[in-house]
């Protein structure tokens, strides 16, 4: 259970996380927020494990992809509300 906790926690303020929510600032559409977050999600994970897809786990990889599409649409949402105010 820590493990899967530390691995959320890594990813919320890590590369999915922070970028992805950089990401889903930059852009009004939430599906586009969200598809830049997962795909940063995707690609962190590949990065840190040298491009090799055998050195990352499966829940690691699934995690990081949900927590960058949760981080896109935060972003994109907080630009939508921050541009009504």
């Amino acid at each position: 259970m820590l493990e899967i906790l530390g691995t959320i926690g890594g990813n919320v303020l890590g590369l999915p996380g922070i970028l992805g929510l950089a990401l889903g600032m930059m852009t009004r559409q939430y599906w586009l927020g969200a598809l830049m977050g997962g795909l940063v999600g995707l690609i962190a994970p590949l990065l840190f494990a040298g491009w090799q897809i055998s050195h990352v786990g499966t829940i690691a990889l699934l995690i990081a992809i949900i927590v960058g599409l949760c981080a896109g649409s935060l972003g994109t949402a907080i630009r939508r509300k921050g541009a009504t105010v």
